[in-house]
């Protein structure tokens, strides 16, 4: 086993969505553990934010990441909220590196994205309606993370194989 990696879903989505399940699909084909955590119930709690309860994701994540870490090298990967409290949980603990897809670095009523300093690959669409891809080459360029910028919406659903293949060469490259 190479190291484990968690892949968080994004809002509204699913631990079976079609970019985690790719995901998944290639750490298993590379040799890492992986695990798909759920997050529905906490993104139905609109009564705690717009975006649901956003402390509990991170909290899910922050200790499925915990026990994870004290057996080897882990991997944090998510679309979107969980691209978010992905980065969060990476300052918290050793990750071996992060793959973000669609990361909201900015979020209104949310602190600024903030992510640990470990090798970071992103895929962002240039016709993201939600986050403006000028605001990720920003985030992305302060941090020297890989980034491929494809001709694609927030949900970057023309774009699951490339998303697939970027995560592969994070994870050969690790």
């Amino acid at each position: 086993m190479r190291g484990h990696c968690i892949l968080s879903h994004g809002f509204e989505s699913g631990p079976d969505a079609t970019k985690v399940t790719a995901l998944a699909d290639v750490a298993e084909r590379l040799g890492w553990t992986h695990e798909r955590p759920d997050y529905t119930d906490l993104d139905a709690r609109r009564e705690v934010t717009p975006l649901g309860d956003v402390a509990a994701r991170i909290a899910r994540l922050q200790a499925l990441a915990q026990a994870a870490a004290q057996r080897g090298p882990l991997v944090l990967a998510g679309s979107s909220l969980g691209a978010y409290i992905s980065g969060h949980v990476s300052r918290q603990l050793p990750v071996a590196g992060l793959f973000l897809m669609a990361p909201p670095v900015v979020m209104e009523g949310a602190p600024p994205m903030q992510a640990a300093g470990v090798p970071t690959s992103i895929i962002h669409g240039w016709h993201d309606e939600l986050i403006p891809a000028a605001q990720v080459v920003e985030w992305a360029a302060a941090r020297d993370a890989r980034l491929l910028l494809v001709n694609d919406s927030h949900r970057l659903s023309d774009h699951v194989q490339a998303s697939a293949e970027a995560f592969a060469a994070l994870l050969a490259a690790l």
